[in-house]
């Protein structure tokens, strides 16, 4: 279950919390649009880095909060069903 919070977040009910988030949300809408001007660099997923999109984030981005970006821009809605071992994966570039 889902309501709208304040500043544009959703508040999701999980195990009974709840949790603020910006997904789903007309933020998140709203950067998404944005990324699609963004020229992207082909890489692949390393060996240890298999199914960890913030370990990916952090070796290409300097830190792991840009763990859904990598996830968005390869349309990936689960890690452990993707980056897997040698995958071709597109990272912004610059």
């Amino acid at each position: 279950m889902a309501s709208r919070g304040s500043g544009g977040y959703i508040d999701l009910y999980h195990k009974g919390r709840s949790v603020p988030t910006s997904v789903g949300s007309v933020i998140y809408e709203n950067s998404i649009i944005s990324l699609g001007g963004i020229p992207a660099v082909e890489k692949f997923v390393p060996a240890g880095y298999e199914h960890r999109p913030d370990l990916i984030s952090n070796l290409f981005f300097d830190g792991p909060s840009s763990w859904w970006l990598v996830m968005e821009l390869n349309g990936l809605s689960d890690p452990f069903d993707s980056l897997k071992l040698g995958e071709r994966i597109m990272l912004p570039n610059g």
